[in-house]
This record gives C-alpha cells, structure tokens and sequence, in this order.
C-alpha cells in the first residue's frame, strides 16, 4: 500500500515541502506524490532522489504521478 499525497495546483515550492514532510514521516516505504507541472516533477524527484528514496514517473493526462520507494 502507499501513502497518497496530492499536490496537483500548487506551486513551487509547495509541492517540494510537502512531498519533503511525507517522505520524512512516512509509515511506508513507498509515497505516491501527484503534482501538476513539469517543474514540481522534477524538483519532488530530485529532493527524493537527494534523500535516498527511488522515484518513477508517470504521466496522469496532465498531471504526472510519482512513485518514491525506499
């Protein structure tokens, strides 16, 4: 099972700070992270990647939805 966590609307640095807060409390050792615009993609991944977690991405129509595993 995963923790889902929507950012979808926010802006920068929003989505990074929250997804940052979910990793660091997480209960599971995977988070799905939804985000609406390529920048907050590639800074949630980067900031999870810098923490040690892997993340795959994947397009949502829109939105992209990445899954950070541990």
């Amino acid at each position: 099972m995963s923790e889902l966590f929507d950012c979808r609307g926010l802006s920068c640095p929003e989505p990074v700070m929250q997804a940052r807060q979910a990793l660091q409390q997480a209960a599971e050792s995977r988070v799905t992270v939804l985000v609406s615009n390529a920048v907050a993609r590639d800074n949630v991944a980067r900031t999870a990647k810098t923490l040690g977690w892997q993340v795959d991405i994947e397009e949502d129509g829109e939105d992209y939805r990445l899954s950070i595993w541990k």
